[in-house]
């Protein structure tokens, strides 16, 4: 969420902000909604300091008359309050994040490097669902008798694939100070408003709506909100997280080959980076978690590249958002398998997550998260990029220790 102040005394930025992102928000509407409850909270002010004179006094019938008037005039201007407030909110939360200058302007992004040797194949690579054929490691027609299109059974060594992977990234990520955590799957719609994830984007986020609860789309969603209405010490950031999760997401809008497999599922596992940070270290935090993103693509030895998104192609509540894509052989092209975000204090205002410096007032701090692996989309890129001639898969050699083979065949 912006600040009211900041629209109020910026509003130009926040038009051109809406500009590049193709975003329509009634901007006048907020400013004059602004100015109203400025107006009744200046008047409630002056109201309550008369009825508080009167209050001082030894009162006669016309005065006591006059401090029920004045008590019934509060009232009014604070129900006009409430009621400016909660039509002034659902504007407030359909404000994106504000663009950092770096972000290019558009749908398209920018790519910044690439990394990695593409296979290189005596033989016409298959797709991972061709593969699949023969190695029985994914079972989609089963799944989509009990659920419909968009799941799957993971099996054999699938299943084991994943937890080597999630063992990895912990190997990893635990040294460089982040934490292991298992978080609710669940949380309440005010809290995915508050994150940022209203209006549009909540038509791919799951509503039960007989317990008013929405499952999550990423563990991003309940580790952002974990320390709401709390103020943390300086001292104790960057506090970092890696949590694993169970995804649900619609995937409104999707469609071809996506919709079956792996690729987009309503259902699918993650492990999930998120950092809490201080302002004037957020930027540097961003890259560290695009780095560690990138030393474990490099450990897998899987082709990939970096790429700054376009402006039109970000979540309301990133500033700037960073995708690996990696290299799928039978497409032929890098498909995205990563995203890093700074969602500076956007997510933590509508938390209202601060932190104390010494001898200052809380502030609010900064919040990223970042892909550590997206399992199907990883699973998919090891399939393709690690298969032989012979219908078989080699096993990168980092996730060999945490197996009992190097090669999956049938």
């Amino acid at each position: 969420m912006l600040s009211l102040e900041f629209i109020r005394n910026y509003p130009q930025e926040v038009r051109e902000n809406l500009r590049k992102r193709k975003v329509r928000v009634d901007l006048e509407k907020i400013l004059k909604q602004d100015e109203k409850k400025r107006q009744l909270i200046t008047a409630i002010s002056k109201l309550q300091n008369q009825k508080n004179t009167l209050s001082q006094k030894e009162l006669r019938l016309e005065e006591r008359e006059k401090g029920r008037k004045l008590k019934a005039k509060i009232k009014e201007k604070q129900e006009q309050l409430k009621e400016i407030e909660s039509e002034l909110q659902p504007l407030l939360s359909s404000l994106p994040n504000l663009l950092q200058k770096e972000v290019p302007e558009g749908e398209e992004g920018i790519v910044l490097r690439t990394a990695g040797k593409k296979p290189s194949f005596n033989f016409p690579p298959k797709s991972y669902l061709e593969l699949n054929e023969k190695l029985d490691l994914i079972d989609i027609e089963r799944a989509a008798k009990i659920a419909g299109s968009r799941f799957a059974y993971l099996k054999r060594e699938a299943v084991l694939l994943e937890f080597a992977l999630v063992h990895f990234a912990l190997d990893i990520l635990q040294p460089k100070g982040f934490v292991p955590i298992i978080p609710p799957m669940m949380i309440k719609p005010s809290i995915m408003e508050a994150l940022g994830y209203s209006g549009l984007a909540q038509q791919d986020i799951y509503l039960l709506e007989k317990e008013q609860f929405n499952l999550i789309g990423t563990a991003e969603h309940s580790l952002g909100a974990m320390y709401q209405n709390e103020v943390l010490d300086l001292s104790s950031l960057p506090q970092r997280f890696a949590g694993f999760s169970t995804c649900f997401r619609r995937e409104a809008g999707s469609y071809g080959q996506d919709v079956k497999g792996l690729m987009r599922e309503h259902q699918f596992d993650k492990l999930e980076m998120f950092s809490f940070s201080p302002p004037n270290s957020s930027s540097e935090e961003h890259k560290f978690l695009v780095k560690t993103e990138e030393e474990m693509m490099q450990k897998l030895a899987l082709p990939y590249q970096v790429v700054r998104l376009g402006s039109q192609d970000m979540a309301a509540s990133s500033s700037i958002t960073i995708d690996i894509e990696t290299w799928i052989p039978s497409e032929n092209r890098y498909r995205e398998t990563h995203s890093c975000s700074n969602c500076t204090d956007y997510q933590a205002r509508g938390l209202n997550i601060r932190y104390r410096s010494p001898r200052k007032k809380p502030e609010f701090l900064h919040t990223l998260n970042g892909t550590a692996f997206a399992i199907g989309r990883t699973l998919i890129a090891i399939l393709e990029n690690y298969q032989q001639k012979d219908g078989s898969i080699k096993v990168p050699a980092v996730l060999q220790k945490y197996l009992g083979f190097r090669e999956i065949r049938r």
